[in-house]
C-alpha cells in the first residue's frame, strides 16, 4: 500500500513556473513507475509525464514537452513535476500516481496506475 501527498499547486501568471512535489508513504517507492496527470473542470483526467523506478528515462505527453519535467529522488521518496513557461490551458487538478507493473513500458493510461494523491490545484492566469 502507498500513500501520496501533493503539494506546489497555485496561482501563477501565464510564462512563470510552479513545482509540484508528491511525497509516497512506505519503503518500496523505487519499484513504482510513477506517473503525473492532470484534470480540468469538465474534462478527463489526462496524462502529464512518466518516469521509470530508476529515474533514468521518463515520457511526457505531447503537450507538456519541452515546458515540463519529471524527477524523482528515491531516497526521499518523492517526485517531482518542474513545469515552466505555463499556459492557461494548463490549469487543471494534478495528480501524482503509482503503479504496481514492472518497468518496462511508460505507463500512459489512468488505469495502469493503482494508487493516487488526492491532487494539487494549478491555476494559470492570461
Amino acid at each position: 500500500q502507498v500513500q501520496l501527498v501533493e503539494s506546489g499547486g497555485g496561482l501563477v501568471q501565464a510564462g512563470g513556473s510552479l513545482r509540484l512535489s508528491c511525497t509516497a508513504s512506505g519503503r518500496t517507492f523505487s519499484t513504482y513507475p510513477m506517473g503525473w496527470f492532470r484534470q480540468a473542470p469538465g474534462k478527463e483526467r489526462e496524462f502529464v509525464a512518466t518516469i521509470k523506478r530508476s529515474g533514468g528515462s521518463a515520457y511526457y505527453a505531447d503537450s507538456v514537452k519541452g515546458r515540463f519535467t519529471i524527477t524523482r529522488d528515491n531516497a526521499k521518496n518523492s517526485v517531482y513535476l518542474q513545469m515552466n513557461s505555463l499556459k492557461p490551458e494548463d490549469t487543471a487538478v494534478y495528480y501524482c500516481s503509482a503503479s504496481s507493473r514492472g518497468d518496462s513500458y511508460y505507463y500512459t493510461r489512468v488505469r495502469e496506475y493503482d494508487y493516487w494523491g488526492q491532487g494539487t490545484q494549478v491555476t494559470v492566469s492570461s
